[in-house]
């Protein structure tokens, strides 16, 4: 993941079972850092299983997402450690 875009448009398809209407369901971010940051900081734990984003054409969840969160690339200020 050392090549990861932060700076990519993402878009997080949420899990079904936390997801109660189509606006949670689905989100847009602007930029990857963005929608690492919601997903680790903002989902509650339990959604982000079946929880995913998809950057530059390719997936990633769960433990993915939290490795992007605390790589040393990672460009935002983290709320956790």
């Amino acid at each position: 993941m050392s090549n990861f875009n932060y700076g990519a448009r993402a878009e997080l398809f949420a899990s079904r079972r936390y997801a109660k209407n189509n606006q949670t369901q689905y989100r847009r971010f602007n930029t990857a850092a963005e929608a690492v940051r919601f997903v680790i900081e903002d989902l509650p734990t339990a959604a982000r299983a079946g929880s995913y984003l998809e950057v530059d054409e390719q997936r990633y969840e769960g433990g993915s997402i939290k490795e992007l969160y605390d790589a040393e690339a990672y460009p935002l200020e983290r709320t956790f450690a």
